[in-house]
């Protein structure tokens, strides 16, 4: 063989060589999906660069297209992540004894309302009187419960426009979860879900993810909504008001980091190893009612081995790294409690191929 021989046959293998390994940094660049929730999905891409970065080779593709859609679609398998402010039903976990629900962090979830003149005041409200704006039974911004509720506000003889999800939404799962808990009617008649078939109320607007509600009640003078708090700042911006919501001992809330973490600390004990577990109305003087964890919906049987240990580095680096508080504080969550890191380690762990 010709020196010429062997230098092209090297050149040939080490051609080879090259080939099979872009391949395989092909194969472990395939991006992980998380598709679901609008309220996480500004957190997952504050997450994605720095997840990255520390992780070269794993790639994260997010889209918010709900709750609903998210869990929906990691049992299906078209995504690895179903991101969800929803835990899954008993009815789901019973045909999907493979799915995990594991909580990525706290949030909670505010009611807002483009009230002109009254933005700047916390308007209060209460379960039942959100029920009845929202059943239909409540119509003007002046009815008799609305004052009772504010002395001293002078509220206009306006009609009330009510905002709700159009989408499967893990919102909706827990604001209906809050107006059943507060409302005999609307628990037998309208119960909580992702999605709920909502009262004929007229002019109520129905919108599509977190923006979307922000949009309708902007453009939307006397209208009302529930909005996720990682959507806060923008809220703000957009100079609406957010309503101070009556708790279970009586004491008219906000959303504040300490008011949010009483009703997250007074569970924790109570938190069972599937981690599905409600934090409406939860204990505490100073507790707001509208408590919940963020999960990430997922099949603990992935399809290889590759699959499941991204997804669990995705996972774990998410409960440590992505709880501090320069992404938290950022969109308005709360790191989980120790206990319940643990708890969301555990069933990481039960991931696998």
């Amino acid at each position: 063989m010709t020196l010429i021989h062997k230098i092209s046959r090297a050149a040939l293998c080490a051609g080879i060589a090259a080939i099979a390994l872009t391949a395989g940094a092909a194969q472990a660049a395939t991006p992980l999906l998380e598709t679901g929730s609008s309220l996480l999905y500004p957190l997952f891409n504050a997450w994605v660069p720095d997840f990255t970065a520390a992780n070269p080779g794993l790639q994260v593709s997010t889209a918010a297209t709900g709750s609903g859609a998210g869990i929906s679609q990691a049992i299906k398998g078209l995504v690895q992540i179903g991101a969800s402010d929803a835990y899954m039903s008993d009815a789901l976990v019973a045909k999907n004894p493979t799915m995990l629900s594991i909580p990525l962090v706290i949030s909670a979830q505010a009611v807002n309302y483009n009230l002109p003149g009254l933005n700047d005041k916390n308007i209060k409200l209460s379960g039942p009187i959100l029920a009845g704006i929202y059943s239909g039974t409540i119509t003007k911004w002046n009815d008799p419960a609305i004052v009772k509720a504010n002395p001293g506000v002078t509220l206009p003889d306006h009609v009330i426009v009510p905002v709700h999800r159009a989408d499967g939404s893990g919102d909706t799962f827990i604001f209906s979860q809050y107006l059943a808990a507060s409302d005999k009617e609307w628990a037998t008649k309208y119960k909580f879900g992702t999605t709920v078939s909502w009262a004929p109320v007229t002019g109520a607007i129905g919108a599509k993810g977190n923006a979307g509600m922000l949009a309708e009640i902007t453009n939307t003078p006397y209208s009302i909504a529930y909005i996720g708090m990682s959507y806060a700042d923008k809220v703000a911006a957009a100079g609406l008001g957010q309503a101070a919501l009556k708790n279970k001992t009586g004491v008219y809330v906000l959303p504040t980091p300490a008011d949010v973490a009483q009703a997250a600390d007074s569970v924790v004990t109570t938190t069972p190893p599937d981690e599905r577990i409600s934090m409406i109305f939860a204990p505490g003087t100073l507790a707001y009612p509208i408590v919940n964890y963020e999960y990430a919906v997922v099949n603990s049987v992935q399809p290889d081995a590759a699959t499941a240990n991204n997804v669990k580095t995705l996972l774990n680096w998410a409960i440590t790294d992505g709880n501090d508080a320069k992404y938290t504080t950022k969109f308005h969550f709360l790191a989980l409690p120790t206990a319940i890191e643990i708890l969301s380690k555990t069933q990481i762990a039960k991931i696998h191929s």
